[in-house]
C-alpha cells in the first residue's frame, strides 16, 4: 500500500512539475527584458504609447480556443515622465469594458496603476520591447478571480506593437491574449 501511495505521490509531482516548472523554464514566461536589449527599433513609451491608439485583439481561454475578440480604442497622453493611457474595449458579445492606465516611466522602469489592479504594475523597457507584471482583478460577472499577468509588448519597423499577455492563477495558464497596437488610422489621416 506505501508503494502504491509513493508512485501515486511521484505521478502527482512529475505532472505538476511539468505543468507549473517546466513553462518557467521554457517558452513565454522564461524571456527577460535583457533578451531584447539590443533589438530595434527602439520602443519608447511616450512615442508608442501616445495619441490615438486602434488595438485589436483576441482572447484564448485556457484550452486554446478563442473565447473572445475584440477592438479597443485607446489615447495615450503623456505630460513628462506620467501619463494617463485611456481604453475602451468593445468585445464581440457586445460587452463593453473601459480602463485608465496611470502610467511613471523612471529609472526603475515603468510603474502602472489601474482601478482592477492589484497593487501597482512593475515593467521594463528593453531594447525593441515592453515587459509588464501585474496583477488584475477580473470583473465580477467574470468570477472576480485575480490572476497574475505578465505582458510583453513588441515594438515592429512600421510602428505596429504586438501584444501577448498571458493570465495565470496558481501558475496555470487561464488565458492568453494576443493583439495589435498601432495609430489609429483616423487620426494619422488627419
Amino acid at each position: 500500500m506505501t508503494e502504491v501511495l509513493l508512485i501515486l505521490v511521484g505521478l502527482f509531482l512529475g505532472l505538476w512539475g511539468a505543468v507549473v516548472l517546466l513553462p518557467r523554464f521554457m517558452g513565454f514566461i522564461s524571456q527577460r527584458p535583457a533578451d531584447h536589449a539590443t533589438l530595434s527599433p527602439a520602443f519608447d513609451p511616450r512615442k508608442h504609447l501616445n495619441g490615438p491608439i486602434l488595438c485589436e485583439g483576441v482572447v484564448y481561454g485556457p484550452l486554446g480556443r478563442v473565447s473572445s475578440r475584440f477592438v479597443a480604442h485607446m489615447e495615450g497622453r503623456w505630460e513628462g515622465n506620467r501619463a494617463v493611457l485611456s481604453e475602451r474595449f468593445f468585445y464581440d458579445s457586445g460587452r463593453t469594458q473601459d480602463r485608465e492606465w496611470r502610467l511613471t516611466l523612471g529609472n526603475q522602469g515603468l510603474v502602472a496603476e489601474a482601478d482592477d489592479l492589484v497593487g501597482p504594475g512593475r515593467g521594463v523597457v528593453s531594447g525593441n520591447a515592453v515587459q509588464m507584471k501585474y496583477r488584475i482583478r477580473l470583473a465580477p460577472e467574470a468570477g472576480g478571480h485575480v490572476l497574475d499577468v505578465v505582458d510583453w509588448m513588441y515594438l515592429m519597423d512600421n510602428g505596429t506593437i504586438m501584444n501577448r499577455s498571458q493570465f495565470r492563477k496558481f501558475g496555470i495558464k487561464v488565458a492568453e491574449l494576443i493583439a495589435t497596437m498601432r495609430p489609429h488610422p483616423e487620426a494619422v489621416a488627419a
